[in-house]
């Protein structure tokens, strides 16, 4: 029988089963804007270029090497630091002890914004979302007894990138490794940052010398090492679909090989050490074709640049599971979670991953669910025996299908940023931040109706939420780091480091190599913060502009009784006391995420409430300042890194001494429970743990002010 007749054949049994429903109910339209059949043939597969390719050569849509996982398991490197150095180490010989194979560093927010732990603007940061580095002495004890030249590490930093490379090169030294044996990856992505999460430090124009300047150096002294992992995590972190991480990260890639190259580089002399970073979500086959249309997408990219070495034009990437994902509500669900994420990163053809844990939506994961992330990879290669066959899914008709959907639709996106001027023209215009900040407010606004499914969250509620232990950071870190900075100024030659300093200044200014310079300074001794100022007194630091995009989260809902009534009740409030309710969303501290706050902000806009947005990285003090002088009813405080306990009392009493006592102070984001009674003996009205539908928030919001004023 023909396939025509087949098709004819399962139309007829499926409407049968329909009764009466047209069998256009069973398609689906993801919100990547792809159009999702019930059932796939080799008819879809007719003409696709896509199909009948190899892994290990051109595109490279298979995967980037012959044998995959049939001969090499991909890198188990699990994302990890926090507090100290010192127990931040014993953490990665522990797990490397474990079967973990490689390392990855986190750190915290103080010194992704080239802050030393002393400096006011950081009180509550040091130590919170990863380790506070503040010399090469931290940085020596981070890998203590770890051999530098047999274990790789990856190293997600960017706007600090020069001091902490710098850094990690000394400490190696130190330990007697030549910077030829490093193995590794230093993220040094800065287009990301003005992206999405914003731990940038000086403008974009200096910025991308450096990355070129790192490029440049790594290429000529340590040939094992990556110079730059693209990352389109953070974007998807952000609130993009697969085809906007996708076409967003090979954007920047481009931008990158061309800023090399205009650096004096030749494509073959760098691009073969370029690696990416990409986050995989829950939508399982849509990220193993992402991963898949990646490496096709990277190759023609990269082949427009003419290279000899075949190496050249192969997309490496590591993976981390989404955290996105992750809810606070019924938060064991997160272990499934991952588990599918992984499992799609691994299917997808992912060179190294790393699993988050299940308890990250409420804190820094402890050390039982840290070994409970590690053994899901474990288990999926040595238990589930997937790693025999090379692109096992290679041949299905709807992942083959899918794959090529995703091609072409960040084709058309690419062509789009290629007529702006490429990646950094297109981030200067805005249109990148504004869709995938269109696309988290549309993805909030399908979960809060309820018509994208979260377990726990707006469907199979549980009653009643088993406490989870919560790993607390205290505030003694930063007095430790304190006391170790004052010591190492102490004991090292500061008229040699102020030279040194000088000369990086010098060389910003007028040319020349900044790592170079940066590793003659750390040598002597000087710390992140005064390599950074070296700098910033040539370069300045970046503020940018915070815009709101309006419509996105109602449009979601179109004419609905939730969104009908809170915009009546803000209309009463208007009629009543004269002014629409009037809130400041601020984030406080060194946290440069800001999809919660762009969300919210997006979604009361929309409900009818006067928004104000503050500025990124702000004091207690400066956001308070602000909710006086623009004299708001309500203050929204969005926490993600663990300096709640720190930052909202300041802001609470910083409102007392100005005169602000009325101002009525809520928080959301990623605060534990257990950190609840804390906050409203502080002062705090409301707060908004993960996974709280917008209208929810503002329902309470609205009641506190109806109380209030009404």
């Amino acid at each position: 029988m023909s396939a025509h007749k087949d098709m004819e054949k399962w139309q007829a049994a499926a409407a049968k089963e329909l009764r009466g429903k047209p069998l256009a109910s069973l398609t689906w339209e993801t919100p990547e804007g792809i159009t999702v059949k019930p059932i796939y043939t080799a008819e879809d597969l007719e003409g696709l270029s896509t199909v009948n390719t190899l892994s290990g050569m051109t595109p490279y849509l298979r995967g980037p090497s012959a044998t995959m996982y049939a001969n090499q398991a991909w890198t188990i490197r699990q994302y990890a630091g926090f507090a100290t150095a010192r127990e931040s180490n014993a953490f990665y010989r522990k797990n490397l002890a474990a079967g973990q194979t490689g390392l990855s560093v986190a750190f915290d927010l103080a010194t992704h914004r080239g802050y030393d732990s002393d400096h006011p603007r950081v009180a509550g940061d040091v130590g919170k979302a990863g380790v506070a580095i503040d010399s090469v002495e931290d940085m020596k004890i981070l890998f203590d007894q770890i051999p530098l030249d047999k274990v790789s590490v990856s190293m997600t930093m960017n706007g600090a990138v020069l001091p902490v490379l710098a850094g990690y090169i000394v400490a190696a030294e130190e330990q007697g490794v030549e910077q030829s044996k490093l193995a590794g990856t230093i993220q040094n992505d800065i287009l990301k940052e003005f992206l999405t999460r914003n731990t940038y430090i000086y403008p974009p124009r200096p910025s991308m010398r450096i990355v070129s300047d790192i490029i440049a150096y790594c290429s000529k002294n340590m040939p094992k090492y990556n110079t730059v992992s693209i990352s389109g995590y953070h974007i998807m972190e952000a609130g993009a679909d697969s085809v906007l991480q996708t076409a967003f990260t090979l954007a920047d890639g481009k931008e990158y090989i061309r800023a090399a190259i205009d650096g004096g580089l030749k494509i073959d002399d760098f691009a073969p050490r370029l690696s990416f970073f990409f986050g995989v979500g829950m939508n399982f086959f849509m990220e193993i074709a992402m991963l898949r249309a990646a490496r096709y997408l990277w190759q023609q990219i990269v082949s427009e640049f003419n290279p000899t070495n075949p190496r050249s034009s192969v997309l490496r990437t590591h993976v981390q599971t989404s955290g996105w994902s992750l809810t606070q509500q019924d938060p064991y669900n997160n272990i499934i979670r991952t588990t599918l994420e992984a499992l799609a990163a691994a299917l997808g053809g992912t060179q190294s991953l790393h699993t988050n844990s299940f308890d990250e939506a409420v804190s820094l994961p402890t050390p039982l669910s840290s070994r409970i992330a590690r053994n899901t990879q474990i288990i999926i290669q040595e238990e589930s025996q997937i790693c025999h066959v090379v692109d096992p899914l290679g041949g299905s008709y709807y992942v083959e299908s899918l794959t090529a959907s995703i091609i072409k639709e960040a084709k058309k996106i690419m062509d789009e940023i290629e007529q702006l001027g490429g990646m950094a023209r297109a981030i200067e215009t805005g249109m990148p931040k504004m869709r995938i900040e269109e696309s988290a407010a549309r993805r909030q606004a399908r979960i809060d109706q309820g018509k994208d499914t979260i377990v726990g969250v707006n469907k199979y509620k549980v009653k009643e939420e088993t406490p989870i232990e919560v790993l607390d950071i205290p505030a003694t870190v930063r007095d430790e780091q304190m006391a170790r900075i004052k010591a190492i100024k102490a004991g090292r030659d500061n008229v040699k480091v102020a030279e040194a300093l000088e000369k990086i200044t010098h060389v910003a200014a007028k040319g020349g190599n900044l790592l170079e310079a940066a590793i003659v300074a750390v040598r002597l001794r000087a710390t992140v913060g005064e390599i950074s100022d070296a700098m910033e007194k040539v370069f300045g630091r970046y503020a940018a502009t915070t815009r709101v995009i309006s419509g996105a989260y109602a449009s979601e809902y179109g004419d609905s009784d939730v969104i009908n009534n809170l915009r009546a009740r803000t209309e009463n409030f208007l009629a009543k006391t004269g002014r629409r309710p009037r809130q400041l969303v601020t984030k406080m501290g060194q946290d440069g995420h800001d999809r919660g706050i762009k969300v919210v902000a997006t979604a009361y806009a929309d409900i009818g409430f006067d928004v104000d947005i503050s500025p990124m990285f702000q004091t207690p003090e400066e956001a308070a300042k602000m909710a006086i002088e623009n004299d708001v009813h309500v203050v929204g405080v969005s926490s993600l890194a663990a300096g709640h306990k720190t930052l909202i009392p300041q802001l609470i009493e910083n409102l007392k001494k100005m005169g602000g006592d009325d101002i009525i102070v809520v928080a959301g984001g990623v605060i534990p429970p257990a950190d609840y009674d804390f906050l409203y003996e502080k002062g705090v009205k409301g707060i908004f743990g993960p996974g709280t539908a917008v209208t929810d928030s503002a329902d309470k919001v609205l009641q506190l002010l109806e109380e209030k004023y009404l």
